[in-house]
């Protein structure tokens, strides 16, 4: 059965109409029939059966016949603050923090970052990510999709409150099982192509982050938050 997150209220019972977005993908693409199901879910919890029930030219309407409350979420929190990146490498991490179950991502500006939004661009990409971040949680089964939050500096980040448990992806630091004493609400930081520089990682030290190395190997940026999201997926 389809997944589709769509903008709206839904309750049992209730007659509703699909959005533009819903009705192209559903109808249009994948060429929906009167009687045929799909999966609704608004990112406020839950997910719903409906049932399309009539079809016009340009709209469509579902009846919504039943209420599943699982949300699939993991059993940790985690905010993912991750390092801005050009290209498929944003959209790449992005997607995959999120199938993997990120609570939410900051996006970070550092010293090496390879792009900064500017003015009337900003909210275009913004949208952009956040779209990958839903259609993620289409396909994967998540019914709360993560905020993708605007840039910030990391040092402004690195001020804010955070949870306990900090986390910086530090590559070629002595490896030390960050993990055993680790809460379930995490931050996880993860810089960019290049890494964070050693004044940085000193920075977030310094804002009580521990040093967390994977091995032997420098992941890449896009590469890092699977890695580790995959990591706190077994522990938890």
């Amino acid at each position: 059965m389809p997944r589709f997150y769509i903008e709206t209220d839904l309750a049992v019972d209730s007659t509703v109409e699909l959005t533009e977005t819903v009705f192209h993908h559903w109808v249009k693409v994948l060429r929906a029939q009167v009687g045929e199901k799909a999966t609704l879910f608004n990112g406020q919890g839950g997910e719903f059966e409906a049932e399309l029930i009539e079809v016009a030219k340009k709209s469509a309407a579902v009846q919504i016949n039943h209420f599943n409350p699982a949300n699939r979420t993991p059993k940790f929190t985690a905010l993912l603050g991750q390092v801005m990146s050009k290209g498929d490498r944003m959209d790449y991490a992005i997607q995959k923090a999120v199938e993997l179950g990120v609570s939410e991502i900051q996006l970070l500006t550092s010293e090496r970052c390879e792009m900064r939004l500017k003015y009337d661009r900003d909210q275009k990409k913004l949208d952009h990510w956040q779209g990958i971040a839903i259609a993620a949680c289409e396909q994967c089964g998540l019914n709360i999709v993560p905020n993708i939050l605007p840039p910030v500096s990391l040092e402004k980040w690195l001020a804010t409150e955070l949870p306990t448990t900090k986390l910086v992806l530090a590559p070629n630091k002595d490896e030390v099982d960050v993990l055993t004493d680790a809460s379930s609400e995490l931050a996880l930081l993860i810089g960019p192509e290049g890494g964070l520089s050693e004044d940085e990682i000193a920075s977030a030290n310094a804002q009580g982050f521990q040093n967390w190395c994977i091995g032997e190997r420098v992941l890449r940026t896009e590469t890092a938050p699977v890695v580790a999201l995959s990591i706190l997926n077994y522990k938890f």
